[in-house]
């Protein structure tokens, strides 16, 4: 009789361990659509001022560092290879930064028209320029000067010694 009461309630603990425990169905439904839910993913949000013009300066860009293993050329010593690199760095991050300073001053279209006499006559289609700001240049290319022309331009006075003429 024992044995039979305690294969009962072994059966029994047996047969309760695999009926599945009782829950309230969960909700389906989505609070948002799918698609609602998808396109307000922002996965700029942590990083949202990084593509701003002089965001650079606020990233963790440098130079990487030399270890044993690293390329040093030919004739300079690791020490000196460091330090051009670093020279390097230091004027890319000062262009960088000179340019970022220059950022949204432009020059105004109507101050330049009118500063050119376009808006009431014609007297700049006379000028040489016709009214075009001319670049300024890195050598003196009217030829009145030679020792500010470069040699090889072929432009100022070119002085033929003996000969025909």
């Amino acid at each position: 009789m024992k044995v039979s009461a305690i294969l009962a309630a072994a059966s029994v603990a047996s047969a309760s361990a695999f009926v599945p425990s009782p829950q309230t169905p969960q909700s389906t439904q989505l609070n948002e659509s799918l698609f609602k839910k998808i396109s307000n993913l922002d996965l700029w949000a942590p990083v949202a001022d990084s593509n701003e013009y002089g965001a650079r300066s606020k990233k963790n860009l440098k130079t990487g560092k030399l270890t044993d293993r690293s390329y040093v050329p030919l004739g300079l010593t690791k020490a000196q290879y460091e330090k051009i690199r670093a020279d390097e760095a230091a004027k890319k991050d000062a262009n960088y930064k000179r340019n970022v300073a220059k950022a949204g001053k432009f020059l105004d279209y109507t101050e330049f028209y009118l500063k050119r006499g376009t808006d009431l006559k014609d007297s700049w289609y006379n000028a040489p320029n016709r009214g075009h700001r001319m670049a300024k240049t890195k050598y003196d290319w009217s030829g009145e000067d030679n020792s500010a022309t470069p040699i090889w331009t072929g432009v100022g006075n070119i002085k033929k010694k003996g000969g025909k003429k």
